[in-house]
């Protein structure tokens, strides 16, 4: 019940910002959830022996936040690298020689993994499609992480990666595949539904082919994210990321599918722009 009441809240609390609020307080979202997540990481880092400063961490992600919300274009590989060289700088003078490097890539890596992907504003036209592209992303993905966590619980039977994660079976897999396609169609035809009685909110310009074949891409990256996280947390031998979800674990715990399920599909979207086969 715990764990239920926890994501029934947090669902309406994303949602209700998704839709009902303006795109800057989705970016506060988003920075306060990356700031979050990435101070679990900075703990699992500290557990490798890598110390990851926190006066530098959180600032260094306010910044990537505030630099894409005021210049969208261009602006991220810059600003990734004038912070890793600060980072390089600051280890280079503090740190143990031996942990130099390593320090160094993890503090990087913090942002490239976490923050990075949070940062990346979704594509906004006519009809402000950002908000249908982050509603599909999630249904994607958090139907497609019940399905696995149901299917995979009462009839999971063959091991999917025991190195990384003695959990997760072939049969939640399976199962979460088809959660993500379930919930994809769902949203194909309930915009159907909605541009029927004139309203676009959920107008989606693709066959139903290709929605499919987007929610099994994005599904498969989620399923990647939520073991190379789990290869995190094993190396640091801690069960979950943190503590602040009721139920859940850690922060980093719920949106580890999201870290690369969302820059993958940005990715599609260039493609799709790229080779001239629509709009989403």
């Amino acid at each position: 019940m715990k764990r239920i009441l926890t994501a029934v809240v947090l669902i309406a609390l994303v949602f209700a910002v998704l839709f009902l609020g303006q795109l800057w307080m989705i970016t506060l979202l988003a920075a306060v959830i990356a700031g979050l997540a990435a101070y679990e990481y900075r703990q699992l880092a500290d557990r490798f022996g890598l110390a990851i400063p926190l006066w530098w961490l959180l600032p260094a992600i306010a910044l990537m936040f505030l630099a894409t919300s005021l210049w969208p274009e261009n602006t991220q590989l810059p600003v990734l690298t004038a912070l890793a060289l600060l980072l390089f700088g600051i280890n280079g003078f503090r740190a143990p020689l031996k942990v130099v490097l390593p320090a160094t890539a993890a503090g990087l890596f913090a942002l490239v993994y976490i923050a990075y992907p949070l940062t990346r504003p979704p594509p906004r036209g006519p009809r402000d499609d950002g908000k249908v592209l982050l509603l599909f992303l999630m249904v994607c993905v958090w139907s497609g992480d019940i399905a696995a966590l149901y299917i995979g619980k009462n009839f999971g039977k063959r091991k999917l990666a025991p190195r990384l994660s003695p959990g997760k079976t072939w049969e939640g897999t399976i199962a979460s595949l088809l959660g993500s396609m379930l919930a994809g169609a769902a949203v194909y035809f309930l915009g159907a539904v909605l541009i029927a009685h004139g309203s676009t909110v959920l107008h989606i310009e693709e066959p139903l082919w290709q929605v499919l074949l987007l929610a099994v891409v994005l599904n498969a990256a989620a399923q990647v994210g939520d073991l190379l996280e789990s290869a995190i947390k094993r190396g640091a031998d801690v069960k979950d990321s943190g503590t602040m979800l009721p139920g859940h674990g850690g922060i980093l715990d719920r949106i580890d599918a999201l870290l690369l399920a969302a820059p993958v599909l940005w990715y599609a979207l260039l493609l799709k722009e790229w080779f001239h086969a629509g709009r989403f």
